[in-house]
């Protein structure tokens, strides 16, 4: 086993804090109710299950508790979001508004939605991986039902317009409120931001978003969505009650309560943990511009969530960078965890406009609560030898040396 072990992957999935774990223990012995059950069994579970969305829904400032709905992953979100919005809204629009850097779990979910008759359009970004209010706006149609922004790419940790959007959206609504007219539904992924940038719905001006507790150091197999009152909007799942009668299936109360408890510890811990990584990945990006020739950052310079960095490195395979460094002691990504397994360029930067040779050869770290100065040093003094090594097998960098 390798002397080192450093983890930079926390866009794919963070370690479960003790403090969720402490919460979640009692909900996985002594208090074991159904939280529909009406003994006291089961109102003991209620009383943790309603707690714990309370606390979500303070942590994002939605207006009642009620507006969370629990799920049982980022990807049930979206999907509840998108296709149980769609369908109930269908009598008054088919088009849906969407972006062309999106999660798979967005973007899959739109293109099946126009097997059922809706129209998608995918709205480009520009070369710093931000989606424009402007297109937003010129695409809204009268037979628009939704917009799905996301607030922060996974991969190149870009942070988008959403109050913005959210602003012109609520000004397309306000005329479609004096004619008489359905309103345009705005839906985000806030799946990468909870816990590192600031979730305000209000201000924002969503309709509908979507959590994922293991992004946040939570457990894995839960997640929430926020629906703002009077969302007109069907059950994805049916054969029960639970949920406002909008998720059937017996609540995963345990997990709901780890959830609530390590987004609580996040948000109070935002802003200092931030900074610290900011500074972090500041050192590690700089190091790495300033020992390695031939690579580019990808994404908004100014506009990305502090722990996230993309660079591509010309003349080799990510996969190959990534592999080797993980020999190395170091877990690293070649972009989304969810997309793992395919050689095909990241959708992410080939919306950027980045070439295909470029794309190929994409590293993403991803900093978190567990990364120190040291790590970063040991990954600066480990990356440049593993990519000179790389690049003299490869026939590219020998037809194009530095």
């Amino acid at each position: 086993m390798n002397k080192k072990s450093i983890y930079l992957d926390y866009n794919a999935t963070t370690p479960l804090r003790a403090e969720p774990l402490d919460a979640m223990r009692p909900y996985l012995s002594d208090v074991f109710g159904n939280a529909s059950s009406m003994h006291v069994f089961g109102q003991q579970a209620r009383k943790g299950l309603e707690d714990a969305r309370q606390a979500v829904a303070r942590c994002v400032n939605a207006q009642k508790p009620g507006e969370i709905i629990f799920t049982g992953c980022g990807t049930e979100s979206d999907n509840m979001a998108i296709k149980s919005v769609a369908r109930a809204n269908k009598a008054r629009g088919n088009h849906i508004i969407t972006s062309s850097i999106e999660h798979h779990a967005v973007l899959a979910t739109c293109e099946y939605m126009r097997s059922e008759g809706f129209q998608v359009t995918v709205l480009p970004v520009d070369s710093s991986g931000r989606v424009s209010p402007l297109e937003v706006k010129r695409n809204i149609q009268p037979s628009t039902i939704l917009v799905s922004i996301m607030h922060a790419n996974n991969e190149v940790g870009v942070i988008q317009p959403v109050a913005e959007i959210g602003k012109i959206i609520a000004g397309e609504n306000d005329s479609r409120a004096a004619a008489g007219r359905g309103q345009v539904l705005f839906h985000t992924d806030a799946v990468q931001t909870a816990g590192k940038i600031p979730i305000d719905v209000q201000a924002m001006g969503v309709d509908l978003l979507s959590l994922s507790a293991h992004k946040f150091y939570g457990p894995k197999g839960v997640g929430a969505l926020y629906i703002k009152r009077g969302t007109v909007i069907e059950p994805l799942l049916h054969g029960g009650h639970h949920e406002a009668n909008l998720r059937a299936g017996t609540e995963n109360v345990a997990g709901i309560v780890g959830m609530a408890a390590a987004l609580e510890l996040a948000v109070a811990e935002q802003q200092a943990e931030q900074a610290r990584l900011l500074a972090l990945r500041q050192k590690l990006e700089n190091g790495i511009m300033s020992s390695i020739p031939s690579v580019y950052v990808n994404g908004h310079s100014l506009e990305r969530l502090a722990g996230t960095l993309s660079v591509s490195f010309e003349f080799i395979e990510g996969e190959s960078l990534l592999l080797s460094l993980d020999l190395k002691g170091i877990a690293a990504s070649t972009g989304s965890a969810c997309a793992s397994g395919t050689s095909e360029p990241s959708h992410v930067l080939s919306a950027m406009g980045v070439p295909p040779e470029c794309a190929q050869g994409a590293l993403r770290f991803s900093l978190g609560r567990g990364t120190t100065e040291k790590d970063i040093d040991y990954v600066l003094e480990t990356l440049p030898p593993v990519v000179d090594r790389l690049r003299r097998m490869s026939p590219l960098w020998k037809q194009n040396p530095v």
